[in-house]
């Protein structure tokens, strides 16, 4: 990739993250770009992801990933079915104030999340092998994020074990969240929905916040 075509790419990142409400500098579009290096490199030996080509990687995966900054809180958030890193990996390359747990069952590509992390040097991503339905971690994460990992009603019951009562469960989703909320049980409750506009992303992206039932919106 020629110096120019870096260039372009960089500035295609800040203006992406921009949009999305993301302040970003030249710094962090390197590092993502070398996230792109790395999965595009091992893409060919593991198939790591069905998204080819890198203009479409960083659509769908980076910018896709930095459309929910905006709506983390808190200083430990976990990635549950993290596959090859997203959003984990982007949200910890231009939040290193907050610690992120990258959680993905499969071994490949949680051995890629190692792999980008060390070659980084992200000490705020702790990559994890694990099922997450039977993770009991020490202290309840603060926001949990989930991109496309299962259905709303599912989802919520893996990730129980994760959350406390000021946990706030980010669920990225399609645009249409109507017949998933639904189903909600009465454990939990919607607290906002928020339509997602990726830049150079044709399909809608709705995001859920959720939080278990009896817990204000202010609890944090």
């Amino acid at each position: 990739m020629g110096a120019d075509a870096q260039a372009d790419e960089r500035a295609r990142l800040v203006r992406g993250a921009a949009a999305l409400g993301v302040s970003m500098g030249d710094a962090e579009a390197i590092r993502l770009g070398r996230v792109l290096d790395e999965l595009v490199r091992w893409n060919r030996t593991y198939n790591l992801t069905s998204i080819e080509g890198r203009d479409a990687m960083l659509t769908h995966h980076l910018l896709d990933s930095l459309s929910i900054a905006p709506h983390l809180a808190g200083r430990t958030v976990a990635d549950v079915g993290t596959g090859a890193g997203f959003p984990g990996l982007p949200l910890a390359i231009v939040d290193p104030g907050r610690r992120y747990t990258l959680i993905d069952s499969n071994n490949k590509k949680i051995r890629f999340v190692a792999h980008v992390a060390r070659t980084l040097g992200l000490g705020n991503v702790e990559p994890l092998q694990a099922r997450v339905e039977e993770l009991q971690p020490a202290a309840p994460f603060d926001t949990v994020v989930a991109r496309a990992f299962a259905p709303l009603p599912r989802l919520l019951a893996q990730v129980r074990g994760l959350c406390g009562p000021a946990t706030r469960v980010l669920a990225m989703k399609s645009a249409r969240l109507d017949e998933e909320l639904r189903e909600l049980g009465p454990d939990w409750r919607l607290g906002k929905s928020v339509a997602l506009q990726v830049p150079g992303l044709e399909a809608g992206r709705a995001l859920a916040v959720l939080r278990l039932a009896g817990v204000s919106e202010g609890g944090r």
